[in-house]
């Protein structure tokens, strides 16, 4: 893979490498992001997301490989390198910034790193801390505390929006409420680059899907049919002679035809239960240990 000159990519990554001595944190990874797209990388603790990630917003430096990122090298400094991360919004996994501002006063001075901010009632509103806006940062919760990291990783209008386990402390309700947000962000074209252990919230986001593992990108895919997960087995369950049966299959339909002869119509508690993104990337990382 070269790295192109279009615009079409705002993330561009080619034989990425960071190493510690003689051990690979990333071991040689080539992705490329579409602007506009959500694309969500999933692994398990140590296998090189977190490294990843910070390659790309410019925190650590890579051993090898190329990467491009909103068109710019994130190791590069200067004008250039402050011009790049006015573009950037980053949501880490836990911050202690603030503490002794009011949820408006934290988010009003944020606003003023950037030269195109959004507007700071309008960002408190849609992370959902408007009877918060008063209230000290320091008083917050940790799911309130974490809308807040959101509403400071979207308050600048950014191109591209890093998110490291975004949702983390969130109830379900704020949850659902934050991927609205989230796509309403993807329609007015920001870039989203996620990372989280929640795979309901990747199926329900992500355009694609990466899966790595050991440092190394296992595959990328849409959710859909990610693993082959389309024309993966079916699991058959159904009541009999007082018992629940369970086969699997691939067709599952012949084998419900087959269970409607034999039964002579009606399959008591049938169910036909494919699999989900989750158990698709708990067979491709036990797989890959």
């Amino acid at each position: 893979m070269t790295i192109s000159t279009s615009s079409e990519f705002a993330i561009e990554i080619n034989g990425l490498t960071k190493n510690y001595g003689d051990k690979f944190a990333v071991a040689g990874i080539d992705l490329t992001v579409s602007k506009g797209e959500i694309f969500a990388l999933l692994g398990p603790n140590g296998a090189g997301k977190t490294t990843t990630v910070e390659i790309l917003e410019g925190f650590r430096n890579l051993s090898s490989g190329e990467i491009k990122v909103l068109g710019f090298d994130p190791a590069t400094k200067g004008e250039a390198g402050r011009s790049w991360r006015n573009k950037i919004g980053i949501v880490l996994q836990s911050t202690t910034d603030a503490a002794d501002l009011t949820v408006q006063e934290t988010v009003e001075h944020f606003s003023h790193y950037y030269k195109n901010p959004r507007d700071v009632d309008e960002v408190i509103d849609e992370v959902g801390l408007r009877e918060k806006a008063k209230e000290f940062a320091r008083n917050l919760s940790g799911g309130q505390r974490r809308r807040l990291d959101v509403a400071l990783g979207i308050i600048g209008s950014p191109e591209l929006l890093f998110l490291d386990e975004p949702t983390t402390g969130f109830d379900p309700e704020a949850r659902r409420a934050f991927w609205d947000l989230l796509n309403k962000l993807r329609s007015e074209g920001t870039t989203i680059f996620l990372t989280t252990h929640y795979l309901d919230e990747a199926e329900a986001l992500a355009d694609r899907v990466g899966v790595i593992a050991n440092g190394k990108i296992i595959e990328i895919a849409p959710p859909a049919t990610l693993g082959n997960r389309a024309n993966a087995p079916a699991r058959i369950t159904w009541l009999e002679n007082g018992k629940i049966q369970e086969i699997e299959s691939i067709n599952p339909t012949a084998e419900v035809q087959k269970l409607m002869s034999r039964l002579s119509g009606e399959i008591p508690q049938l169910q036909i239960i494919r699999p989900n993104l989750e158990d698709i990337y708990l067979r491709m990382i036990g797989e890959n240990r």
